[in-house]
């Protein structure tokens, strides 16, 4: 059986075990469907590449995996992006890339599952796996754009709210039905090639967080449809390849998250919208912290959140995207 050209992308920084392992699983897949990984290095500046390009050539992958060191570490859509443009510029294009964070797994048939989606209904750009934990409980990886309304409901965080705004919420229940969704968690996402030729490639001004949410706003407006496909199903171990997201950890959000959201919403919704979404965020998390102390109950939250988040606001850094 013939299948249409595949390449799949992994940035690595400094999770070189992770990355092996990610390629393990989907060797079987790549050897039948005949698809090609490239793995770039956002110089990591550790053993990460020589632990990989060992592991690739021991393993005899180097007929399908490829890595490729980068010169600096420009965060994920600069990762990404420098095996894209190798690709779009080749002369046997792909006709989809399917974007993989390197602390994911993928289940059997996990990647023909979306090549077989994608196949059958030409008018959908891009198509997002099922992701979910080592134990199969899932993930919510479909979601909504953000608005000022869900900027508010996740930072009061009440059920009232929830309830009012259902709608709105950034990130519904799961679903176990195929189904249309407004963007999808870039760990596993497949892209036709046709997208980044229409749009462009991902915007490399975002250094991590939130160039998912543009790029599939930007292919929503330019008259592409994204899908959520649960029949592909992919382990993601949350936030060990960052450790931003990591829920052990309780780490401080690092700069670039709350850059990369002021981006986001100056950038696809303008000044005054980017205003109002602050302060409804700012706001809503601030009558939870006063409820959860009045509650007593525990803080999960990262340390000096709310103090970081008006420290990144517009309100304090301006309208520069």
């Amino acid at each position: 059986m013939s299948h249409p050209q595949l390449a799949i992308v992994i940035v690595n920084y400094r999770t070189a075990g992770l990355t092996i392992d990610c390629l393990r699983s989907l060797e079987p897949q790549a050897l039948s469907i005949g698809a090609k990984v490239f793995v770039t290095d956002n110089l990591s500046g550790d053993d990460s590449i020589q632990r990989i390009s060992t592991a690739i050539a021991e393993n005899g992958w180097s007929n399908w995996a490829t890595l490729m060191p980068l010169e600096r570490n420009g965060g994920f859509a600069y990762g990404n992006n420098a095996a894209i443009k190798v690709l779009l510029q080749s002369d046997v294009r792909p006709d989809y890339i399917l974007l993989l964070n390197p602390d994911t797994l993928a289940r059997d048939e996990a990647v023909a599952a979306l090549l077989d989606f994608m196949e059958k209904h030409p008018h959908i750009g891009i198509a997002g796996s099922r992701l979910e934990d080592p134990d199969g409980t899932p993930q919510r990886s479909a979601f909504r754009f953000h608005t000022i309304a869900s900027e508010f409901e996740g930072g009061v965080r009440l059920s009232l709210v929830s309830r009012l705004l259902k709608n709105k919420l950034v990130a519904p229940p799961v679903s176990d039905e195929a189904c249309p969704t407004q963007w999808l968690a870039g760990a596993s996402m497949m892209v036709r090639r046709q997208v980044f030729e229409q749009i462009g490639l991902l915007d490399e001004a975002y250094f991590m967080y939130f160039e998912e949410v543009d790029f599939c706003l930007r292919s929503a407006r330019a008259g592409w449809q994204c899908w959520y496909v649960p029949t592909s199903r992919v382990v993601h171990l949350v936030g060990q390849a960052s450790g931003v997201t990591d829920p052990r950890l309780r780490k401080r959000r690092p700069d670039y998250w709350f850059e990369s959201r002021r981006r986001y919403f100056i950038k696809n919704h303008g000044a005054l919208r980017a205003m109002l979404a602050d302060a409804a965020w700012a706001v809503g998390f601030s009558l939870w912290r006063v409820r959860r102390f009045l509650q007593r109950r525990p803080d999960n939250d990262p340390p000096k959140l709310l103090a970081d988040f008006v420290r990144h606001s517009v309100f304090v850094r301006g309208f520069a995207a």
